[in-house]
């Protein structure tokens, strides 16, 4: 990006003349200084905002929208530094600045990552050590709220046991993307203004006014639409940046009296101070009711220097305020690893009273000592500063340090993983123990699998995209894929339903592969094949459901695989609606399996075995199904194209059900088979799937 060049005699056209002797270098002075000085006051609300989320973490387990004014007074320091420069006709030297304000930010970010990692691989279960490893490198790098976004709308992600150390560095990502995109904003208004009458400030008043509305209305849609995705979506907090770099523009100009000062002060922080308590700010953010504590930061900042000795200045300007704003960055940074590290410890879902405040002083404390002897040394570094390939080396230096242990150790672990992969045969039988006479020849010391670190990658995969040749609408393909393909398949298989039919496919899958089937998924976790009233509230499922039909008429297939029953931790029922579209697609002569649904449980067994160990008799389990028929035999007995599978035996043998079985972790959520289990079942699963289809009815 080029710059502005200035210096005497020549000068940019549309540029300010130089300071000095007449009017023209007197206005340009004017126009600067009303965009100069240190406000102490902001420095001290940027403490504020920052406390009010440690508290609200720390006490209440909610958000409290101080990152939402932290996030506003990050942009109103920067709008307010290059509008200086731009009023000026200084350079912008977008790629100085850019390396400088890294490696601003990146030492204190390296040291909390890293000293993150040495807990995690201390103390933290090791079912979520390799998300976590991912997650240091997301956050070190500016992108920990876009894994987060892919997370929240993950289904499975819901059932992670613990919060993540590193789930702090979000709203740190969002605010180094737009350390990245504003500048180029004010770019942008300086090559407008460079050959014209145009001034800088209304100029990029259009533009942030333009940024604001467009994010602000996304923000809106998309809270409404995909509230999880949304709150860490950067287009969605746009708008909050962009308040803050109007108010940066306007404050020059806005000089309400003293009395007006005072009360906009204290109005203001009883408002921010507030929001936490009397909105669900983690569960309706960052839609339009996240004005409400940028609206109170902004009327904060606008009260200002109110020269009065009941002014809420007098507070925030104070000395010690100040000084603890220049540690803001280290209190947040490290309070989050402190306080999720002491409930890992604790084995506890909140702090109490006396260790949420021995929490909160400990973090102050690192964080004063951590700005005072790593970040202000740094700052005031001077070797970086002579030239920009030192600033690179630094910022480069500061992310190896972080991508080079945490590659290290995933490539270790990977060396492990493959080792123990090509003994799983022998050592990890699975459901193949279940089987009369069984004798385990393996190594008694063989690690069970999936791997703890595993788990959480368990889901069974949905295979390939929707292929082309089904004539299925844009809008509907995402719920289709081809699970197992052939180029002349004998038969085509359609299995519909939820994540409780996705956990069966690696039984599937030999079973089709030696009968030369071609299966299709119509698969939305959540959902239900039933009844329309009987879909959850979310549009995804509506279109799932109702898209069906139309998947069904599409393929037109010579087996359709459903989920006979449901269960929830108390029991197992029938579901509404789901007899009638069992009886519909019998009516039309189509032969369908109904699989009985597997058991819920509490909690995870396996996390469960993995931090207590799978003899300990807490991670054993029952569930009232276990020993009953199947509720949909009679429907099986009456519609000679229906016919039930029940694989309950596999899941908990002898009436109890363990959490591994033939050393391999049976489920790895509270609900949903472990991949590496569904798998070792394939031959009882293949077995019974046949006899079924003799049995009950006519197969394909």
């Amino acid at each position: 990006m080029s710059t502005v060049q200035t210096g005497a005699p020549r000068r940019e056209p549309g540029a300010p003349a130089p300071d000095g002797p007449g009017d023209a270098g007197a206005a340009t002075a004017r126009r600067v200084a009303r965009y100069s000085g240190f406000r102490p006051e902001v420095q001290g609300l940027r403490f504020v905002a920052v406390l009010l989320v440690v508290v609200y973490h720390v006490f209440l387990g909610r958000v409290s929208g101080g990152v939402d004014v932290f996030l506003l007074i990050s942009a109103f320091f920067l709008t307010l530094s290059f509008v200086r420069k731009l009023e000026a006709g200084r350079p912008l030297d977008l790629g100085r600045y850019w390396l400088h304000v890294f490696k601003r930010l990146l030492p204190l970010a390296v040291l909390t990552v890293l000293a993150t990692l040495v807990l995690v691989a201390a103390v933290y279960p090791g079912s979520d050590v390799g998300r976590w490893r991912a997650e240091a490198l997301a956050s070190v790098f500016y992108v920990q709220n876009w894994a987060l976004a892919l997370s929240a709308v993950d289904y499975y992600a819901a059932d992670h046991s613990s919060a993540s150390p590193f789930q702090h560095f979000w709203s740190l990502s969002v605010q180094g993307q737009v350390f990245l995109l504003w500048p180029l904003a004010f770019a942008a208004a300086w090559l407008l203004t460079r050959r014209g009458s145009l001034r800088p400030v209304p100029v990029l008043v259009a533009l942030f006014g333009t940024v604001f509305l467009a994010s602000l209305a996304w923000s809106v849609h998309s809270t409404a639409t995909q509230q999880e995705f949304a709150y860490f979506d950067t287009r969605t907090r746009l708008w909050e940046f962009a308040l803050g770099s109007l108010l940066a523009l306007a404050l020059p100009h806005l000089r309400p009296p003293r009395t007006a000062r005072v009360a906009l002060g204290w109005l203001g922080l009883l408002s921010m101070v507030s929001v936490g308590v009397l909105v669900d700010v983690q569960g309706a953010f960052p839609g339009w009711i996240a004005l409400w504590p940028l609206l109170s930061g902004a009327a904060i900042i606008v009260a200002g220097r109110s020269g009065s000795p009941f002014g809420l200045d007098r507070v925030l300007a104070s000395r010690p305020l100040v000084r603890l704003g220049d540690s803001a960055y280290a209190l947040y940074l490290i309070h989050w690893p402190v306080l999720i590290t002491y409930l890992v410890l604790r084995d506890r879902p909140m702090a109490g009273t006396w260790s949420g405040t021995v929490i909160i002083l400990v973090s102050l404390v690192l964080a004063v000592l951590a700005t005072r002897l790593v970040e202000d040394p740094l700052k005031g570094w001077a070797w970086p500063e002579r030239n920009r390939r030192r600033l690179a080396g630094v910022v480069v230096l500061c992310l190896a340090l972080v991508a080079a242990p945490v590659l290290a150790w995933q490539h270790v672990e990977d060396r492990r993983a493959g080792r123990i992969q090509a003994e799983a045969a022998r050592n990890n039988p699975g459901a193949a123990a279940l089987e009369p006479g069984f004798a385990y020849r393996g190594d008694p010391d063989a690690p069970t699998l999936p791997l703890p670190e595993d788990l959480p990658r368990q889901p069974a995969s949905l295979g390939e995209a929707c292929p082309e040749d089904l004539a299925l609408p844009e809008e509907l393909r995402r719920f289709c894929h081809e699970s197992v393909s052939h180029e002349a398949p004998e038969r085509t298989l359609l299995v519909l339903g939820n994540s409780h039919l996705q956990h069966w496919l690696p039984a599937l899958r030999p079973l089709a592969q030696d009968e030369r089937w071609r299966v299709l998924t119509w698969i939305q976790p959540g959902c239900f094949y039933a009844a329309a009233e009987d879909q959850p509230g979310s549009e995804s499922c509506r279109a799932w459901f109702e898209g069906a039909e139309r998947m069904i008429g599409t393929t037109d297939p010579d087996l359709v695989v459903v989920q006979s029953t449901f269960t929830d931790t108390e029991g197992e029922f029938l579901r509404p609606g789901l007899e009638q579209r069992v009886r519909e697609l019998t009516g039309r002569g189509m032969p369908v399996v109904g699989i009985r649904d597997t058991p819920r449980f509490p909690e995870a067994p396996a996390g469960c075995a993995v931090a207590n160990g799978a003899d300990d008799p807490r991670c054993t389990f029952t569930h009232p199904m276990v020993g009953t028929p199947d509720p949909a035999l009679p429907l099986a007995r009456e519609l000679p194209l229906y016919s039930t599978l029940d694989l309950t035996d596999l899941i908990c043998p002898a009436g109890q059900c363990p959490p591994v079985i033939g050393n391999v972790y049976v489920y790895w959520d509270d609900d949903h088979l472990s991949r590496v289990y569904s798998q070792s079942t394939a031959p009882v699963f293949g077995e019974r799937f046949r006899e079924a289809l003799a049995t009950d009815g006519p197969g394909p």
